[in-house]
């Protein structure tokens, strides 16, 4: 990875590091997903980066078939943090079937293709 301070290269080091960093406008207060240089909300340039509770619910999700010998089947969700943002992930742990809208989950720093990635479990109740 490059020796960069962009928003992307941010996110992706503290990724390496098993942590979770969302931005958060200095300005206006507000949280963003995915980073940039510009808070979408009121447009300033203030960033900072604060851990994520990691606390989240799944907002819509879906079922990717595929055959056995490529995998097998997998869970695509969208999943809405605490802090008010989105992103798109798995949850892992159950059967892709399993995740339903609205449910409860955790975050941690999986990986995928050799290179970190946030992902999703059922949180425990």
């Amino acid at each position: 990875m490059p020796n960069t301070k962009g928003p992307d290269q941010i996110f992706q080091r503290a990724l390496a590091e098993q942590e979770i960093l969302l931005p958060k406008c200095d300005d206006c207060g507000a949280f963003h997903f995915f980073p940039r240089v510009l808070c979408p909300h009121c447009h300033g340039t203030a960033i900072s980066w604060q851990r994520a509770s990691g606390k989240g619910r799944v907002h819509t999700t879906t079922v990717v078939r595929r055959k056995l010998e490529r995998g097998g089947d997998y869970n695509v969700c969208m999943v809405e943090l605490e802090e008010g943002v989105r992103m798109m992930s798995r949850v892992e742990g159950i059967a892709p079937g399993d995740v339903v809208i609205d449910m409860a989950v955790t975050a941690f720093v999986g990986e995928a293709e050799d290179a970190p990635i946030v992902l999703f479990r059922p949180a425990k109740v």
